[in-house]
This record gives structure tokens, C-alpha cells and sequence, in this order.
């Protein structure tokens, strides 16, 4: 059995590889997104409205890369920002209509890439696998050791 050290090297490697083809698969023909402008148009829909910070905790990154993020999504019409009701000095981040299709249609190229990708390669039992895996993901995601 391969020790921690290893193991944490080669699923950062796997998941590096994993990103960039999802990247390349789902980019709009007219427009490549960048991962995290989707995945903070993302938050910003299953969350919002939002602060930027509280959009920056949920992305565990720090404040200053979700302006620029924030700033491009903004530019491109995929989000809106308005004063917080009760704290003027904060605006709240919305998706977008137009924020909404584009994600809507981003992630539905990336899951049917993955899905047909999934059957063609893996096997049920690698499958029902993965399906465990995904919970350690979120959780090593989440933690703070």
C-alpha cells in the first residue's frame, strides 16, 4: 500500500489532469471560462445573494482573487451586485439570467462528458467506488487540520 505522502501526491496529479480535461471539454466554443469564474458563478447560484466574503469562504480562497473573479463575471453580464438591506456598505452578488444559462450549459457539457467518459472506462464496481471516494473528497474540501 502506497503511504500518505504518496498517495496525496498522486491525487494531486490525478485531479490536476481530471480539471484541465473537464476545463477543455466544457469550455464554450465562444468564451473559455476559467474554472473558477465557473465555480464561483456556481456558488453564487446555489447560495446567493451573497457578500464577496462570504463568496470567498465558500471558495477557500482569499478576498482579493474573488474580486478579480467577481469583477470578470460582472463584466460578462453573468452576475449583478446590489446593497446589502442591512449593511449598506456590503453589496450582495446575484446570478444573473444570463449567468444562469451559461453555467446550466457549461455543467451539463462537463457531466455528459464525465458520464459517457464514466461508462466507457470505468467499471460498476470502480463506479460504486468513485461514489465513496466522493464523500472523502468533500470532507479532505472542507477540513482544517
Amino acid at each position: 500500500m502506497a503511504d500518505t505522502a504518496q498517495i496525496a501526491a498522486e491525487l494531486t496529479m490525478a485531479m490536476t489532469r481530471l480539471r484541465a480535461r473537464l476545463r477543455n471539454e466544457s469550455s464554450a466554443p465562444d468564451r473559455p471560462w476559467t474554472w473558477s469564474q465557473l465555480s464561483s458563478l456556481r456558488r453564487v447560484i446555489e447560495h446567493g445573494p451573497l457578500t464577496a466574503s462570504e463568496l470567498a469562504q465558500i471558495e477557500h480562497v482569499r478576498p482579493q482573487s474573488i474580486a478579480e473573479t467577481a469583477a470578470v463575471l460582472k463584466a460578462e453580464a453573468l452576475i449583478e451586485t446590489a446593497p446589502d438591506p442591512t449593511d449598506r456598505r456590503k453589496s450582495l452578488i446575484s446570478a444573473t439570467a444570463l449567468g444562469r444559462e451559461v453555467a446550466e450549459s457549461v455543467i451539463a457539457r462537463r457531466e455528459e462528458w464525465l458520464t459517457h467518459a464514466l461508462e466507457a472506462v470505468a467499471t460498476p464496481a470502480e463506479q460504486q467506488l468513485l461514489a465513496q471516494a466522493i464523500a472523502v473528497l468533500n470532507k479532505l474540501a472542507d477540513s482544517r487540520p
